[in-house]
Order: structure tokens, then C-alpha cells, then sequence
């Protein structure tokens, strides 16, 4: 679903970036199908006593956790083991992501949740496709911020994971590839601008978990070179705890490439 991710000028250069989008799909594929593992339950050992923490996963691909074969090894599995390790109560995972995704589903990811949920903490994970698919940054911040402002005037505490450098995507020729980052990289910094000013966390994956995807693509990534492997999942929900526990007030220090909501 690779497509030219940004406009240029002239007949010639919108060719081969067309081409180029023709190749990348190509070589992507769907070796993965389109329905990623359910792995909503509740997440807990035996000694884990209280009432469950309530975590809600919204967002694209990334955030469904496409690209493993284990529950365990989805982002929202990583997250909830994760979580319920940190604080030793059980964590209730709700997956409300759906592949494929852009930023504008996210209202219907909301609309979606069952009668009365409200989460304790919610992590949104999106922007991939909103770079490839070629909707305008202003467009797709403004749809994360309606969504984490929905979010907490029901009093749950939110984290967004920016979107990843789609620069790490070997499969993608160059020049789109580095036209990609480039814009994958200005939708990352409107994310935390409109997540810090509407009251949530903002971790950016480019910086904290990036330079994995980067220098290890074989191992970090899955089987069509674009999604997460179980490896890219975990060190990406590990990127992402610190500020779930800051968000839950039960950690007080920022980590790099992570942002605090504004004050006041």
C-alpha cells in the first residue's frame, strides 16, 4: 500500500514516483493477510491482585499488531504484559486498531467501543498510511487531536506513538523512500504538537525505537519487511511504558523522545 508520498513539480518526477510506489508494492506484497491476531483478554500472573487496568489500543496496522503469529508478541500484548508487570495488577487489553488505517478512522474506532468502556490509559499508534496515501499533515493531526480530546473528557489518560520513519522501509526505492521519511517525520513532529497541547503523551517512535528498525531490518522487522517482527514489537512497547507509567502518574521522569503534555 506504498504510494508516493509527497508532490513534485514536474510530469517526470510524478512518474517515478509512481513507478517507484508500483515497485514497492510489489515487493511488500500481503505475505501477512489483513487481519491481525486478537489478543484482547485480560494480561496477569497468579500473584497480580486488584481490579484491572484498563487498556485500550487504537490506531493502524502497527497498533492491531499485524505481522506475528503469538497474542504475546502484538503491540498490545507487549504493552499489557508490560504494564501489568510494572504496576502487578492485571491489565485488560481492548484492541480497537484496525489495519490499514489512517488517522480519520480513528473517530470510528471511538464510536466502535462497547456501551459505558472507558480505559484507564489509551495508546494510539497511527500515521503510516496517512504518509503513503498522501493526506496533508494539518489533515491527519487534526483528526489525532479530535480523537485524544474525546479521550480525556472521559478521563483517560493517552500516549501516542508518532508515526515511524517510513525511511527505514528498505523495500521502498530511492528517491520515495527518503521523500517518505521526510514527510513521515513532519506528521511525526504535528503529533506531538496536538498531543501535548490536548493533554497527552507523545513518544516518537523515530527517535526512541527507530534507530532498531535501521540498523537491524532483518531482525526487527517481519516477513514482508514493513511491519514489526515480535522483536520490532516488543522494543517498541518497550519505547512506549515509560509514558503509559507517566500518564498513570506512576513515574515522574520524561525519558528522550518522549514529551509531556503541556502545562496548564
Amino acid at each position: 500500500m506504498v504510494g508516493a508520498g509527497v508532490a513534485v513539480t514536474t510530469g517526470g518526477g510524478r512518474e517515478l514516483l509512481r513507478r517507484q510506489a508500483a515497485i514497492a508494492r510489489a515487493r511488500i506484497g500481503k505475505p501477512l493477510g489483513e487481519d491481525a491476531i486478537v489478543a484482547d483478554k485480560v494480561w496477569k500472573q497468579k500473584t497480580y491482585g486488584g481490579a484491572p487496568l484498563r487498556l485500550l489500543v487504537l490506531g493502524d496496522s502497527i497498533a492491531a499488531g499485524l505481522g506475528v503469529e503469538r497474542r504475546k508478541d502484538t503491540l498490545g500484548g507487549r504493552l499489557a504484559r508490560g504494564l501489568a508487570g510494572r504496576v502487578h495488577r492485571p491489565v485488560a487489553l481492548h484492541t480497537a486498531a484496525v489495519v490499514g488505517s489512517e488517522s480519520s478512522a480513528l473517530a470510528g474506532q471511538l464510536d466502535a467501543l462497547p456501551d459505558g468502556y472507558r480505559a484507564d490509559v489509551a495508546v494510539i499508534v497511527v500515521g503510516g498510511n496517512d504518509v503513503t496515501h498522501r493526506v496533508p499533515v494539518a489533515t491527519s493531526a487534526g483528526h489525532l487531536e479530535e480523537a485524544i480530546a474525546r479521550l480525556r473528557a472521559q478521563g483517560t489518560a493517552v500516549v501516542v506513538g508518532t508515526c515511524p520513519d517510513l525511511g527505514a522501509l528498505r523495500p521502498v526505492p530511492q528517491p520515495l523512500r527518503s521523500l517518505g521519511s521526510r514527510m513521515s517525520r513532519q506528521l511525526a513532529a504535528a503529533q506531538v504538537e496536538v498531543a501535548v497541547r490536548g493533554g497527552a503523551h507523545a513518544v516518537s517512535l523515530a527517535h526512541v525505537v527507530g534507530p532498531f528498525f535501521i540498523t537491524n531490518p532483518e531482525e526487527m522487522f517481519s516477513l514482508d519487511r514493513f511491519h514489526p517482527s515480535a522483536l520490532g514489537y516488543k522494543r517498541t512497547a518497550e519505547a512506549l511504558l515509560p509514558s503509559i507509567l507517566l500518564a498513570l502518574g506512576l513515574a515522574e521522569e520524561i525519558p528522550f523522545g518522549h514529551s509531556a503534555p503541556a502545562a496548564g
